[in-house]
């Protein structure tokens, strides 16, 4: 791992931080209103998707890193493209929305476990961002195994995991400000 990249995402902690509050308040919302039409489901994911994609897009560009970063660039397109596609296609069935955002959960997991295995020597607590990874991962491959669950399980599903991959994408940003230098001298924050 080049220290540079260990130095972007230190840096930009806040980002890894919105990226969980935004994840966080979608699966609260899911959660508080369970009787939501499939077009307003489709409405918030697509607001997700799209916040997500976009922060990740600028973790990915915020400063010029010799480093790959094709993972964090990858994945903001991928949660771009599932973002435009909800509002493009507002009427995509409950089935055409399942494959869109188990796709998305799954690809989002892989490239969030791939930063982390990039990242295990880098930093102590990478497992977060692997666990949210592979929380991601699993729920994708039970929506596509199962798609006959229902709206109301679909709803569940996407809130718990929003929520449960949220906090431990704020758990990372807290341990990642932890190592933030202090005004560039090397010296960590205090826990």
């Amino acid at each position: 791992m080049n220290p540079s990249l260990y130095r972007l995402l230190v840096n930009n902690w806040w980002l890894v931080l919105l990226r969980g509050i935004a994840a966080i308040l979608f699966g609260l919302l899911a959660f508080l209103w369970p009787g939501l039409t499939l077009v307003t489901l489709v409405l918030l994911f697509g607001t997700y998707a799209l916040v997500d994609g976009a922060l990740a897009l600028i973790e990915a560009f915020r400063h010029t890193v010799p480093a790959p970063r094709w993972w964090l660039v990858l994945s903001g397109i991928v949660g771009l493209a599932a973002g435009l596609a909800t509002f493009v296609y507002p009427g995509l069935t409950a089935v055409a929305l399942l494959v869109v955002v188990a796709a998305w959960f799954v690809l989002r997991g892989a490239f969030e476990i791939i930063g982390a295995i990039q990242l295990r020597k880098e930093i102590e607590g990478e497992w977060l961002l692997i666990l949210g990874g592979a929380v991601s991962v699993l729920l994708g491959i039970v929506m596509l195994v199962m798609p006959g669950a229902g709206a109301l399980a679909l709803i569940w599903m996407i809130a718990t995991t929003a929520i449960v991959s949220g906090a431990l994408l704020v758990g990372l940003s807290l341990r990642l400000h932890r190592h933030h230098d202090i005004g560039g001298t090397g010296v960590p924050h205090p826990a």
